[in-house]
């Protein structure tokens, strides 16, 4: 398989998952939240896998999201994969990941509520609960961040190509 094949694969797979249906049974709660933080685990995945498809051609040894997008040095303060400044599409990534309320940036924040003990699913407030009106469920919230992704990916493939 192609990296750009497996890119593909794990966003469609991210995409099913979050279109499975929960039923209405005992489970549906349990199948909703697994289905969704199933969901968010393949995008993380997807993540990596892009960004080893779109800096192949400089030939990185290391392509892991946190290293490339957001952790930071000690010595100078920058991120890690900075040493790859050359690489547009790495900057661009990083700047949506640092952009409060950008497709990056939610993603990020709940990749990293999953590696909570926590997780990132949450049960729905019962009847009696008032629940804020602004609080967007974590399927639709993952469906937005697919979407931007996508569309996102398809221009760093294009800038990508050209090298």
């Amino acid at each position: 398989m192609t990296p750009r094949g497996r890119t593909n694969q794990l966003i469609y797979q991210a995409e099913l998952l979050l279109e499975v249906p929960a039923g209405d049974d005992e489970h549906a709660v349990a199948r909703r939240m697994a289905c969704e933080e199933g969901a968010l685990a393949l995008l993380e995945l997807a993540l990596d896998a892009a960004l080893r498809e779109i800096t192949e051609h400089a030939r990185l040894t290391r392509h892991d999201w946190r290293e490339l997008l957001i952790e930071k040095d000690e010595d100078n303060g920058k991120a890690k994969g900075d040493s790859n400044d050359g690489i547009a599409e790495l900057e661009r990534l990083r700047e949506l990941a640092a952009e409060p309320g950008t497709w990056l940036n939610v993603l990020i924040v709940r990749l990293e509520a999953l590696q909570s003990v926590e997780g990132v699913a949450r049960r729905e407030a019962g009847s009696s609960l008032i629940v804020a009106a602004d609080r967007i469920a974590l399927g639709d919230e993952l469906r937005w961040c697919l979407k931007k992704f996508k569309a996102l990916l398809l221009e760093l493939r294009e800038t990508s190509i050209e090298w």
